[in-house]
Formats: structure tokens, sequence, C-alpha cells
């Protein structure tokens, strides 16, 4: 009985045993030399790739940046406190990848796809490099389908479609990141995905947006990467990078994706930073002489891919910081070329009240009224013009010249469509709505009415317009002209509209 017992035992173990084949594995392993802030010196290697994926002692990983015979720069992703001269590190032969696919709306990430948020862990069954070609000029599609962001002065003066990379650029606290988190709010009941990816922004700010993404119930479409300014440059350096191999998944898949880059003034001092740690000789303002280049590969990978690619689009919005509203400084002036137009924000209109603070006349989109809808282009074609000769006449009328009553009308017109340009911060409008408004300014509807009163009038247009003409707005948001009889109706509507609360006011009075 117990030979048998020992058989059952026993027989299993010598099986496994048998089948045992030893199997060398051969690991390249390296040493630390120095260690800098955010950067390693290292030598032992003797086979090693450019922009491999090194692991340190403790799970730390870096990015293997400078070979040299002797030894190799790496970049550390992550707290070098922690590292010593002396500590080994491996090769890990692979190149930094992140997770994507749908498991990841809805989360925070860091730049290697790491929850920072109280979510559970990221089950993806993908993963792609965040360094990737930028898709061919044969599978891009022209740009001229509407990414509407619910700002009047911007999607009426300075359209932006999907597909194009516009860039958002002013001085420190001037509404940058309100324009693009209002951009990103605005794609709530549309089929757009928005990514937003902090680079180098304080914890704070970074939680007021999250705040704002969750009060309006845009986080379940949203992805959020964060490289905060407590976190290492080689974060803040692959966090765009990242955060574009996350938007190319859903753009591969046909659907549409809007990123907001904010900001690559950060990012590009993060580089720098590396740059001049690594040794690297320094340019213009120091900067590295691939400055240009890293934000060229970064923002050619936004597109419009054909139809025969997909059909899908990844619209980039990157933010610009200036200084002393000098818009022709190294960095914003190489953002500038790579980008198909701007919006500059100005602090002299911020100082003035003026919100959001759009100068018009400095702003461009290269795209211009191709992605407008008809109705749109219609009402706004001549805006820009009549807006920019209304800030020259004002100009002139300071000096106190006399004025003839054409002048006088241009200015009065003017000051009305300045007021129906400001907006509340997260106060979206639909399109009808935003055609109503400047339809009745450019008419001269609001002529009449105080300045300071112009906002109630044009929410009471607005909502007439809402109200009785709802199968005028369903025409114009289906891309239908606005025709002669629908520009008519609209305009009798509104007028019915401000002549009725005109009535009430007397009445009132009385």
């Amino acid at each position: 009985m117990l030979k048998t017992l020992g058989e059952k035992l026993f027989n299993p173990l010598d099986t496994a045993l048998e089948n045992i084949k030893p199997r060398l594995e051969v690991t390249e392993v390296a040493h630390i030399i120095s260690v800098g802030n955010g950067v390693a010196q290292v030598a032992g290697f003797t086979d090693l790739h450019a922009n491999e994926l090194v692991e340190f002692e403790g799970g730390l990983m870096g990015i293997a940046s400078n070979l040299r015979e002797d030894r190799v720069g790496v970049i550390v992703l992550g707290d070098t406190g922690d590292l010593r001269p002396g500590d080994r590190l491996r090769r890990t032969e692979r190149v930094v990848d992140v997770p994507v696919g749908e498991t990841l709306l809805g989360r925070v990430l860091d730049p290697l796809g790491r929850p920072l948020d109280d979510a559970g862990t990221i089950e993806a069954d993908t993963r792609l490099p965040v360094e990737r070609v930028a898709p061919p000029i044969m599978h891009r599609a022209p740009v001229n389908e509407p990414l509407q962001t619910g700002i009047k002065a911007v999607d009426a003066a300075i359209p932006i479609g999907r597909g194009q990379r516009e860039l958002i650029l002013g001085d420190r606290q001037t509404g940058k990141t309100a324009i693009a988190v209002d951009a990103i709010l605005n794609q709530t009941d549309s089929d757009v995905i928005s990514i937003y990816c902090t680079i180098g922004q304080r914890a704070s700010a970074v939680a007021r947006v999250l705040r704002s993404l969750r009060d309006h119930d845009a986080m379940n479409r949203t992805i959020v990467v964060v490289a905060g300014s407590q976190d290492a440059p080689g974060l803040q350096f692959v966090a765009p990078y990242a955060a574009t191999t996350m938007a190319e998944q859903f753009m591969a898949q046909g659907r549409d994706v809007l990123i907001v880059y904010d900001d690559l003034t950060r990012h590009a001092r993060a580089y720098r930073q590396l740059s001049l740690l690594l040794r690297r000789p320094p340019g213009r303002e120091a900067y590295p002489g691939d400055i240009f280049y890293i934000h060229s590969r970064l923002l050619e990978r936004a597109t419009h891919l054909r139809k025969e690619q997909g059909g899908g689009s990844l619209t980039a919005l990157p933010v610009i910081e200036t200084q002393a509203q000098n818009i022709s400084a190294y960095i914003p002036t190489n953002l500038i070329s790579i980008t198909d137009g701007q919006i500059y924000l100005s602090p002299d209109l911020f100082e003035k009240g003026q919100l959001p603070a759009v100068d018009i006349g400095s702003s461009v989109s290269r795209v211009g009224g191709k992605v407008q809808l008809p109705a749109f282009r219609a009402v706004a074609g001549n805006l820009r013009l009549m807006y920019s000769q209304f800030e020259e006449l004002e100009t002139f009328a300071r000096f106190g010249t006399q004025m003839d009553d054409e002048t006088r009308r241009k200015l009065t017109r003017g000051l009305r469509v300045r007021e129906v340009l400001r907006q509340r911060e997260h106060h979206h409008l639909a399109v009808p709505e935003q055609i109503a408004a400047l339809l009745a300014a450019t008419e001269g509807l609001f002529d009449e009415i105080d300045p300071e009163d112009v906002t109630p009038a044009e929410e009471r247009v607005q909502r007439a317009v809402r109200d009785q003409c709802p199968d005028i707005c369903e025409a114009i948001e289906a891309g239908e002209k606005l025709t002669d009889d629908y520009r008519a109706a609209l305009l009798q509507t509104m007028r019915a509209a401000l002549e009725d609360t005109e009535e009430d006011g007397a009445d009132a009075d009385a």
C-alpha cells in the first residue's frame, strides 16, 4: 500500500522533471555612471537601439536617447531620486507604448498609460508605440466638415474643420485653456471623441478642467492624459505623443477625434532641459536644433483620412503661451508655420472684459469658409472685414473728428456686433442660435438698443427662433442654404420678439 501511495506521489514529479528543458535567457545589462534631473548616463550596453525602452532596478523605465560608444544618455520616465551611480539596468527590446481602445474613455492616465484615477486598472487588448509615422499625403482627404466649438467668435470668424490643426496662443491668463475646454464640452452631444493632454500644468489647473468635464457630463467621451509640473521632464516630453497614439486608434476606426495639447510651450521647455542635460548643442534661445521637428512630427499626425482609409479625422488644438504679446518669438513662429491657422487671445481685450478675448484681426483659419455650414457662411462671410473696418473707425473716432451719418452707423453697428461676440465661459450655443444672433446684429436689429442691453435682447431673439422656427433650425443644421425666404422669416420672428419686449416694457413703465 505504501508503495502504491509513493508511486502516486512521485510518478507525476518524475514525469514533470523529464519534460523540463533548461532554457538560457540572455539579458544585456549596464550600470549607471551619473544621474541628473531627469537624465542618466549609463555604460555597459553593447547592442542598443535608439529610443529603446530600458528598465532600472525597481521598475523605473527610461528611453535610450544619446547613443555613444562609451556611454548612453537615458531619458528617465520618472523620479530620479532613488537612482544611484552603479545601479544596474537592462534592455527591454521594445519602445515606449501605451494602451489604446474604448476602455480608456472616461479615464485619467499618465503618459505611460497608467491610471491616475480611482477607477481600477486598465484592461486594454492593444498597445501601440507612442512614436508613429504620420499618414502619407495620398491617404489624406480635404478638410471640409465643420467642428463646432459653440463659441460665436470662433465658429463665425475663425472656423475649425475636422482634421485641422488650429493653434491657440496668447499671454498668460487670457483664456486659452477655456477656449480649448469649451471646444471639448461642445462635443458632448456629437460623435466626436475628445482627448485633453496637459503638459507641465499645476495640479490645481488640471483639477479645474476635470471638474468642468465631469460637471458637464463630458468625461464618458473624453480621455485625460496628465503630465503635471511635478512630473519628470521625460514624462512631459512623451505625453503629447502618447495622447496622439490613443487618438489615432479611434481615427483608424473611422471616427472623429479632437485632441488638445495644453501646452506645447512647456513641452518645448521640457525637451530643452533634457537636451541640455544630454549635452546636445544648443541653438536659438538654448533650444536644440530639432525643436521644430519634434512639434512637426507630432502635429502632422492630425489629419482627415480618405474614405478608403476609414474616413476618420484627428483635429488638433495646440496651445502656446506668448510673452508680452510677442507672437514672433521662436516657438510661436515655429508652430504658426506648422498649423493651419491660429486663434490669438489678446490681453488688452481680456482686461477690457471682452470675453472670450479673441482678436479677430490677428486670428486666421487657413481652411476658412470651406468648413462652415452654408447658412453660417451666408451670415458671417463678411464679418471679419466689417469688424476690422469698425475697429479702424473706432480708433479714428477717438480723436474727436467730425463724422458723417454713414460712419456713425458703422460705429453703432460695430459696437453691437462686439457685444454679440461676448460669451460666458461654458455657455455653448447651437449653430441656429449663433446664426440668429449674428444675423440680428449685422442686419441692424440691435442698432436702437443700448450696448449694455444687447445680451438680453440677443437671448430673446435666440429663444424666439428656437421656439417659433424649428423647421428652419433643422434645415440649417442639415446643411441647407439660407434662402431669402428663410432669412426673411428669421428676421420677421426676431423683430416681433424685440417689439413685444418693448411693448411689455412700456406697459410696465405706465
